[in-house]
Protein backbone atom coordinates (compact mmCIF):
# COMPACT_ATOMS: atom_id res chain seq x y z
CA UNK A 1 0.00 0.00 0.00
CA UNK A 2 1.42 3.32 -1.08
CA UNK A 3 2.68 5.64 1.76
CA UNK A 4 0.69 8.35 3.55
CA UNK A 5 -2.35 6.17 2.09
CA UNK A 6 -3.29 4.28 5.01
CA UNK A 7 -3.07 4.91 9.03
CA UNK A 8 -1.90 3.22 12.05
CA UNK A 9 -3.82 2.40 15.28
CA UNK A 10 -2.06 1.02 18.07
CA UNK A 11 -3.28 -0.93 21.09
CA UNK A 12 -2.32 -1.43 24.16
CA UNK A 13 -3.63 -4.42 25.76
CA UNK A 14 -2.79 -5.62 29.29
CA UNK A 15 -0.23 -8.23 28.87
CA UNK A 16 1.25 -9.16 32.67
CA UNK A 17 0.74 -7.40 36.19
CA UNK A 18 3.54 -6.71 37.70
CA UNK A 19 2.87 -7.01 41.88
CA UNK A 20 5.99 -6.01 43.37
CA UNK A 21 6.45 -2.42 41.17
CA UNK A 22 2.44 -1.98 41.14
CA UNK A 23 2.98 -1.79 36.97
CA UNK A 24 1.32 -3.01 34.26
CA UNK A 25 3.59 -4.00 30.74
CA UNK A 26 1.52 -3.91 27.75
CA UNK A 27 1.93 -5.90 24.20
CA UNK A 28 2.12 -3.15 21.33
CA UNK A 29 0.48 -3.71 18.16
CA UNK A 30 -0.99 -1.66 15.21
CA UNK A 31 -3.66 -2.20 12.21
CA UNK A 32 -3.99 -0.66 9.54
CA UNK A 33 -6.97 1.47 8.59
CA UNK A 34 -7.63 2.75 5.08
CA UNK A 35 -7.38 6.40 4.53
CA UNK A 36 -10.28 9.04 5.11
CA UNK A 37 -11.97 10.37 2.00
CA UNK A 38 -10.43 13.45 0.57
CA UNK A 39 -12.22 16.70 0.01
CA UNK A 40 -13.64 16.81 -3.65
CA UNK A 41 -11.22 18.80 -5.88
CA UNK A 42 -13.53 21.27 -8.31
CA UNK A 43 -10.99 22.29 -11.60
CA UNK A 44 -13.53 23.12 -14.11
CA UNK A 45 -17.49 22.77 -14.62
CA UNK A 46 -17.98 19.19 -15.80
CA UNK A 47 -14.42 18.47 -14.25
CA UNK A 48 -14.56 16.10 -11.62
CA UNK A 49 -11.69 14.47 -9.30
CA UNK A 50 -12.61 12.37 -6.29
CA UNK A 51 -9.77 11.92 -4.27
CA UNK A 52 -10.51 8.05 -4.18
CA UNK A 53 -9.83 7.28 -7.95
CA UNK A 54 -6.27 8.38 -7.78
CA UNK A 55 -3.37 8.16 -5.62
CA UNK A 56 -1.67 10.39 -4.74
CA UNK A 57 1.73 10.77 -2.32
CA UNK A 58 1.06 12.36 1.38
CA UNK A 59 3.61 15.55 -0.27
CA UNK A 60 1.34 16.31 -2.50
CA UNK A 61 -1.52 15.78 -0.52
CA UNK A 62 0.47 18.24 2.02
CA UNK A 63 1.27 20.70 -0.87
CA UNK A 64 -2.47 20.98 -1.48
CA UNK A 65 -4.18 21.08 1.40
CA UNK A 66 -1.65 23.92 2.60
CA UNK A 67 -2.44 25.91 -0.69
CA UNK A 68 -5.81 25.45 0.75
CA UNK A 69 -5.17 27.28 3.95
CA UNK A 70 -3.54 29.86 2.72
CA UNK A 71 -6.05 30.68 0.31
CA UNK A 72 -8.83 30.84 2.63
CA UNK A 73 -6.91 33.04 4.87
CA UNK A 74 -6.42 35.22 1.87
CA UNK A 75 -9.92 35.49 0.94
CA UNK A 76 -10.98 36.02 4.52
CA UNK A 77 -8.62 38.51 4.99
CA UNK A 78 -9.96 40.23 1.80
CA UNK A 79 -13.43 40.19 2.98
CA UNK A 80 -12.42 41.72 5.99
CA UNK A 81 -11.05 45.12 4.87
CA UNK A 82 -13.41 45.48 1.81
CA UNK A 83 -16.36 45.19 4.48
CA UNK A 84 -15.76 47.18 7.37
CA UNK A 85 -17.80 47.10 10.31
CA UNK A 86 -20.71 49.71 10.33
CA UNK A 87 -21.02 49.83 14.18
CA UNK A 88 -17.81 51.48 14.68
CA UNK A 89 -18.46 54.44 12.47
CA UNK A 90 -21.03 55.04 15.26
CA UNK A 91 -19.99 57.81 18.09
CA UNK A 92 -20.53 57.39 21.92
CA UNK A 93 -20.76 60.67 23.53
CA UNK A 94 -22.23 61.00 26.98
CA UNK A 95 -23.76 63.60 28.90
CA UNK A 96 -22.49 64.31 32.05
CA UNK A 97 -23.70 67.07 34.82
CA UNK A 98 -25.45 67.73 38.24
CA UNK A 99 -28.07 65.81 39.77
CA UNK A 100 -31.25 67.92 38.17
CA UNK A 101 -28.92 69.91 35.97
CA UNK A 102 -31.47 69.49 32.89
CA UNK A 103 -30.06 65.93 31.64
CA UNK A 104 -33.11 64.24 31.05
CA UNK A 105 -34.71 67.17 29.32
CA UNK A 106 -31.48 67.97 26.72
CA UNK A 107 -31.69 64.16 26.05
CA UNK A 108 -35.05 64.82 24.30
CA UNK A 109 -34.12 68.01 22.75
CA UNK A 110 -31.71 65.41 21.24
CA UNK A 111 -33.85 62.59 20.31
CA UNK A 112 -35.82 65.26 18.92
CA UNK A 113 -33.30 67.05 16.62
CA UNK A 114 -32.53 64.83 14.48
CA UNK A 115 -32.91 60.82 12.95
CA UNK A 116 -28.88 60.20 13.18
CA UNK A 117 -28.98 60.43 17.40
CA UNK A 118 -30.00 58.00 19.84
CA UNK A 119 -30.38 58.46 23.16
CA UNK A 120 -30.02 56.18 25.73
CA UNK A 121 -31.77 57.08 29.00
CA UNK A 122 -30.08 56.51 32.55
CA UNK A 123 -31.78 53.55 33.83
CA UNK A 124 -32.92 54.97 36.80
CA UNK A 125 -36.46 52.04 36.98
CA UNK A 126 -33.47 49.75 37.28
CA UNK A 127 -32.30 50.80 40.56
CA UNK A 128 -36.01 51.66 42.23
CA UNK A 129 -37.44 48.64 40.98
CA UNK A 130 -35.14 45.19 41.91
CA UNK A 131 -36.91 41.71 42.69
CA UNK A 132 -35.73 39.33 44.82
CA UNK A 133 -36.98 35.67 45.06
CA UNK A 134 -37.65 34.72 49.11
CA UNK A 135 -39.01 31.56 50.71
CA UNK A 136 -39.75 31.38 54.20
CA UNK A 137 -39.12 27.31 54.15
CA UNK A 138 -40.22 24.09 52.16
CA UNK A 139 -43.66 24.28 52.39
CA UNK A 140 -44.03 28.05 51.49
CA UNK A 141 -44.18 28.93 47.31
CA UNK A 142 -41.55 31.45 46.67
CA UNK A 143 -42.66 35.46 47.39
CA UNK A 144 -41.10 37.85 45.22
CA UNK A 145 -39.77 41.37 47.01
CA UNK A 146 -39.40 44.38 44.99
CA UNK A 147 -36.53 46.94 46.48
CA UNK A 148 -35.74 50.92 45.71
CA UNK A 149 -32.24 50.84 45.93
CA UNK A 150 -31.90 54.42 45.12
CA UNK A 151 -34.79 55.23 48.14
CA UNK A 152 -32.48 52.59 50.30
CA UNK A 153 -29.08 54.80 49.25
CA UNK A 154 -30.52 58.06 49.88
CA UNK A 155 -31.84 56.79 53.70
CA UNK A 156 -28.86 55.05 54.85
CA UNK A 157 -25.75 56.10 52.55
CA UNK A 158 -23.32 54.51 55.33
CA UNK A 159 -24.35 51.39 54.58
CA UNK A 160 -25.95 51.08 51.04
CA UNK A 161 -23.24 53.25 48.82
CA UNK A 162 -21.10 50.67 47.94
CA UNK A 163 -24.06 48.09 46.52
CA UNK A 164 -25.63 51.45 44.74
CA UNK A 165 -22.69 52.30 43.33
CA UNK A 166 -22.09 48.81 42.00
CA UNK A 167 -25.44 48.22 40.47
CA UNK A 168 -26.23 51.69 38.91
CA UNK A 169 -22.27 50.77 37.47
CA UNK A 170 -23.56 47.88 36.19
CA UNK A 171 -26.63 48.76 34.90
CA UNK A 172 -24.61 51.63 33.30
CA UNK A 173 -22.23 48.91 31.39
CA UNK A 174 -25.16 46.92 30.00
CA UNK A 175 -26.71 50.06 28.58
CA UNK A 176 -23.12 51.23 27.32
CA UNK A 177 -22.90 47.76 25.51
CA UNK A 178 -25.95 47.77 23.68
CA UNK A 179 -25.21 47.48 20.02
CA UNK A 180 -26.61 50.58 17.97
CA UNK A 181 -30.00 50.36 16.10
CA UNK A 182 -30.13 49.22 12.40
CA UNK A 183 -30.88 52.75 11.52
CA UNK A 184 -27.58 54.20 13.11
CA UNK A 185 -26.11 51.66 11.44
CA UNK A 186 -27.43 52.38 7.62
CA UNK A 187 -27.16 56.46 8.35
CA UNK A 188 -25.61 58.10 5.81
CA UNK A 189 -24.35 60.98 7.75
CA UNK A 190 -22.90 61.01 11.63
CA UNK A 191 -24.58 58.79 13.38
CA UNK A 192 -24.18 59.04 17.32
CA UNK A 193 -25.04 57.23 20.44
CA UNK A 194 -25.58 59.53 23.41
CA UNK A 195 -25.69 58.04 26.82
CA UNK A 196 -27.20 59.81 29.72
CA UNK A 197 -24.01 59.69 32.21
CA UNK A 198 -21.37 56.83 31.81
CA UNK A 199 -19.80 53.99 33.84
CA UNK A 200 -16.98 56.75 33.70
CA UNK A 201 -18.77 59.23 35.69
CA UNK A 202 -19.84 56.47 38.25
CA UNK A 203 -16.67 56.16 39.45
CA UNK A 204 -15.30 59.94 38.96
CA UNK A 205 -18.24 61.66 40.27
CA UNK A 206 -20.53 59.26 42.63
CA UNK A 207 -18.29 56.67 43.89
CA UNK A 208 -15.25 59.47 44.53
CA UNK A 209 -17.89 61.86 46.20
CA UNK A 210 -18.92 58.60 48.58
CA UNK A 211 -15.43 57.42 48.93
CA UNK A 212 -14.57 61.42 50.36
CA UNK A 213 -17.84 61.49 52.23
CA UNK A 214 -17.20 58.05 54.19
CA UNK A 215 -19.86 56.42 53.10
CA UNK A 216 -17.89 53.58 51.04
CA UNK A 217 -14.60 52.96 52.86
CA UNK A 218 -11.33 52.12 51.71
CA UNK A 219 -12.09 48.79 51.17
CA UNK A 220 -14.80 48.61 49.53
CA UNK A 221 -12.71 51.86 47.00
CA UNK A 222 -10.31 49.58 46.80
CA UNK A 223 -12.74 46.51 45.79
CA UNK A 224 -15.15 48.73 43.45
CA UNK A 225 -11.75 50.14 41.55
CA UNK A 226 -10.30 46.93 40.56
CA UNK A 227 -13.22 45.31 39.38
CA UNK A 228 -14.03 48.79 37.20
CA UNK A 229 -10.72 48.76 35.85
CA UNK A 230 -10.78 44.91 34.87
CA UNK A 231 -14.45 45.12 33.10
CA UNK A 232 -13.96 48.69 31.26
CA UNK A 233 -10.31 47.56 30.02
CA UNK A 234 -11.71 43.81 29.02
CA UNK A 235 -14.84 45.49 27.29
CA UNK A 236 -12.46 48.17 25.45
CA UNK A 237 -13.61 50.25 22.80
CA UNK A 238 -17.33 48.55 23.17
CA UNK A 239 -17.65 51.59 25.95
CA UNK A 240 -15.00 53.71 25.24
CA UNK A 241 -16.62 57.12 24.44
CA UNK A 242 -15.53 59.67 21.82
CA UNK A 243 -16.79 62.47 23.51
CA UNK A 244 -18.57 64.54 26.17
CA UNK A 245 -21.44 67.08 26.81
CA UNK A 246 -21.10 68.73 30.31
CA UNK A 247 -23.92 70.37 31.03
CA UNK A 248 -22.96 73.06 33.88
CA UNK A 249 -25.49 75.25 36.07
CA UNK A 250 -25.31 76.35 39.61
CA UNK A 251 -25.45 74.34 42.92
CA UNK A 252 -28.32 76.56 43.96
CA UNK A 253 -30.03 76.04 40.75
CA UNK A 254 -29.84 72.43 40.51
CA UNK A 255 -31.57 72.38 44.24
CA UNK A 256 -34.36 74.55 42.51
CA UNK A 257 -35.16 72.18 39.53
CA UNK A 258 -34.08 68.90 41.95
CA UNK A 259 -37.42 70.25 44.33
CA UNK A 260 -39.59 71.02 40.84
CA UNK A 261 -39.39 67.36 39.62
CA UNK A 262 -40.51 66.09 42.85
CA UNK A 263 -38.81 62.53 42.88
CA UNK A 264 -39.68 61.04 46.23
CA UNK A 265 -36.33 59.38 46.89
CA UNK A 266 -34.21 62.67 46.65
CA UNK A 267 -36.69 64.91 49.78
CA UNK A 268 -33.65 64.25 52.04
CA UNK A 269 -31.03 65.68 48.80
CA UNK A 270 -29.46 69.07 50.98
CA UNK A 271 -27.28 71.81 48.95
CA UNK A 272 -24.04 70.63 50.42
CA UNK A 273 -24.25 67.65 48.23
CA UNK A 274 -25.11 69.05 45.03
CA UNK A 275 -22.16 71.25 45.88
CA UNK A 276 -19.72 68.70 46.09
CA UNK A 277 -20.97 67.02 42.82
CA UNK A 278 -20.65 70.40 41.30
CA UNK A 279 -17.01 70.26 42.24
CA UNK A 280 -16.10 66.63 41.40
CA UNK A 281 -17.25 67.95 37.60
CA UNK A 282 -15.45 70.32 37.42
CA UNK A 283 -12.01 68.55 38.74
CA UNK A 284 -12.90 66.09 35.94
CA UNK A 285 -14.16 68.17 33.41
CA UNK A 286 -12.72 71.58 33.86
CA UNK A 287 -9.81 71.42 35.64
CA UNK A 288 -8.08 67.36 34.42
CA UNK A 289 -7.39 67.56 38.13
CA UNK A 290 -9.09 63.79 38.74
CA UNK A 291 -6.46 60.77 38.74
CA UNK A 292 -7.73 59.06 35.73
CA UNK A 293 -6.88 55.33 34.60
CA UNK A 294 -7.87 55.48 31.41
CA UNK A 295 -5.55 56.69 29.07
CA UNK A 296 -7.98 57.63 26.11
CA UNK A 297 -10.25 59.18 28.89
CA UNK A 298 -7.72 62.11 29.57
CA UNK A 299 -7.65 63.36 25.79
CA UNK A 300 -11.31 63.09 25.28
CA UNK A 301 -12.99 66.35 24.09
CA UNK A 302 -15.27 67.76 26.20
CA UNK A 303 -18.30 70.36 25.02
CA UNK A 304 -19.12 72.75 27.94
CA UNK A 305 -22.76 73.85 27.67
CA UNK A 306 -24.48 76.63 29.93
CA UNK A 307 -27.86 74.66 31.18
CA UNK A 308 -28.62 77.66 33.64
CA UNK A 309 -30.90 79.32 30.93
CA UNK A 310 -34.18 77.67 30.52
CA UNK A 311 -33.98 76.00 27.36
CA UNK A 312 -36.72 73.71 27.74
CA UNK A 313 -39.11 76.17 26.25
CA UNK A 314 -37.67 79.06 24.14
CA UNK A 315 -37.05 77.64 21.14
CA UNK A 316 -34.38 79.96 19.97
CA UNK A 317 -32.00 78.44 23.04
CA UNK A 318 -32.61 75.22 21.47
CA UNK A 319 -31.56 76.01 18.24
CA UNK A 320 -28.29 77.34 19.82
CA UNK A 321 -27.36 74.38 21.87
CA UNK A 322 -28.36 72.32 18.77
CA UNK A 323 -26.08 74.15 16.44
CA UNK A 324 -23.14 73.74 18.97
CA UNK A 325 -23.86 69.44 19.37
CA UNK A 326 -24.34 69.10 15.94
CA UNK A 327 -20.57 70.82 15.24
CA UNK A 328 -19.18 68.69 18.53
CA UNK A 329 -20.27 65.56 17.14
CA UNK A 330 -18.83 66.55 13.20
CA UNK A 331 -15.58 66.93 14.63
CA UNK A 332 -15.51 63.81 16.55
Amino acid sequence: MAAGLCRCVLFNPVSKFNKHTGLTQVRRFGVLLPPPPLPLQWKTPGSLLRAGNTQTTSNTLSVARKAEMISASCSRSLSSTSTPDAKFKVKRVSIEGNIAVGKSTFARLLQSAGPDWEVMAEPVSKWQNIESGTSKGADSSPQTTVSNLLQMMYQDPQRWSYTFQTFSCMSRLRTQLQPPPARLLSSEGTPVQVYERSVYSDRYIFALNMFELGCINSTEWAVYQDWHSLLVEQFGHQVELEGIIYLTAPPEICMERLASRGRSEEKGVELDYLEKLHVQHERWLVDKSTEIHFEKLKQIPVLRLDANVEFQTDPEVQEQLITKVKNFFSSL
